[in-house]
């Protein structure tokens, strides 16, 4: 039975939801869809703190990133164009920034003309996460076609023997990383989820066994960052790093794991939820930290925007697993720690980094958090709304 201290919280989780959803649909998807676009149908890079975009350069998987906010804050019931601007982009990426070898840029130029041409493992896990997100929304086939394509490509040319991939032309050959395994690992779910092809979901579980031998040490739960070719742990201080938001975020994939049968995916999200909320948590900013540790010790206690929206979806999700109020607290929690960094004389905006002493990189807002903004409130989204 629901008690009268459980109806509090949720009723307070749905109210930071729509406070959110109004943030996200009334002020920053028609910021950034007005001011953040170019005439070749890209997504502003940064725009900075007066509104101004940044023509610079475009990097692939920030417009990948992109495509996903727009389709997101349109499932969420922006009555914006969000349909055009997302196939827009998606049809210029593929058009434009795709080699010859198969493989996509690294970035573009204001014209949508290549202007790095390296390739790069993170940034094709974004165009796979791009092409499943576009094609399950526009309903476009072909664009699960063109993921299938990337994917024999990267398993072609990239596969390595110890599981997972090389990261390609831009990355340090000599230390090999979680974080573009774990955007594969998205991607495929998103794939997956949009197109029910079985090869999406056999790639999704080959990244999650990786991960479980290779990424989460055994004795404290927190996941690796950095490691040498064999996937041992990278020597020195390095391989001892352990970022919180990263915990939160494969807690949140393991938790969707889990939906499809996978046996560990509950006990490992339990395992690196545990060991962020330990460690990784900053009580009085009421925030998540860059990196600890393995024994905890703080090892970078500044503190991005990402992390916060990683922990938003990591309590979510096992809100919906436990049906534990103490999650639902977590989650509201997590929001006002999200927040703190939308205090910016224009609305629609955000910080990026917030340091121990409690102020502020003045910097122009990162165009690739918006990605981040949006799944977290696509997540909160999703909490059974209580009468």
């Amino acid at each position: 039975m629901m008690t009268e201290r459980d109806a509090k919280i949720d009723v307070t989780i749905n109210e930071v939801e729509r406070a959110a959803r109004g943030w996200l649909l009334d002020v920053a998807a028609p910021l950034w869809a007005v001011r953040g676009r170019t005439a070749s149908g890209l997504f502003a890079e940064r725009i900075s703190q007066e509104g101004k975009p940044d023509p610079a350069y475009f990097r692939s998987f920030v417009q990948a990133r992109h495509i996903f906010s727009f389709v997101a804050a349109g499932r969420l019931g922006w009555a914006g164009p969000w349909r055009e601007l997302v196939t827009q982009t998606i049809d210029a990426l593929v058009a434009n920034a795709r080699r010859a070898d198969g493989f996509f840029v690294h970035r573009l130029d204001v014209d949508a003309r290549p202007l790095d041409p390296r390739a790069d493992l993170y940034d094709q896990a974004f165009i796979l996460f791009a092409l499943g997100t576009a094609g399950g929304a526009l309903g476009r086939a072909d664009l699960f076609d063109r993921a299938e394509e990337l994917l024999d490509t990267i398993e072609c040319n990239w596969s390595h023997p110890m599981g997972g991939f090389a990261e390609g032309e831009i990355a340090d050959p000599r230390v090999r990383r979680q974080n573009p395994h774990m955007h594969l690992l998205e991607a495929f779910l998103a794939l997956y989820e949009a197109s029910a092809r079985p090869r999406f979901l056999a790639a999704a579980l080959a990244i999650a066994e990786v991960a479980d031998k290779h990424f989460i040490d055994p004795e404290c739960g927190a996941l690796l960052e950095y490691f040498t070719h064999d996937f041992d742990a990278a020597p020195g201080t390095e391989g001892l790093i352990a970022e919180p938001g990263h915990c939160f975020e494969w807690a949140w994939l393991f938790e969707r794991l889990a939906n499809f049968g996978w046996s560990r995916g509950a006990e490992l999200s339990d395992r690196l939820t545990g060991f962020a909320r330990r460690y990784g948590l900053c009580e009085v900013r009421g925030v998540a930290i860059n990196a600890v540790l393995t024994d905890g010790v703080q090892h970078d206690d500044a503190a991005r925007l990402w992390p916060q929206t990683e922990r938003i979806k990591a309590a979510v999700a096992r809100l919906a697993r436990t049906g534990d109020a103490a999650e639902a607290a977590e989650a509201v929690r997590a929001v006002r720690g999200l927040e703190r960094y939308f205090d910016v004389s224009m609305p629609g905006l955000w910080r990026d980094k917030l340091a121990a002493d409690g102020s502020w990189t003045e910097e122009p807002a990162p165009g690739s958090s918006l990605y981040h903004i949006s799944c977290a409130y696509a997540e909160l989204a999703s909490v059974p709304v209580k009468e």
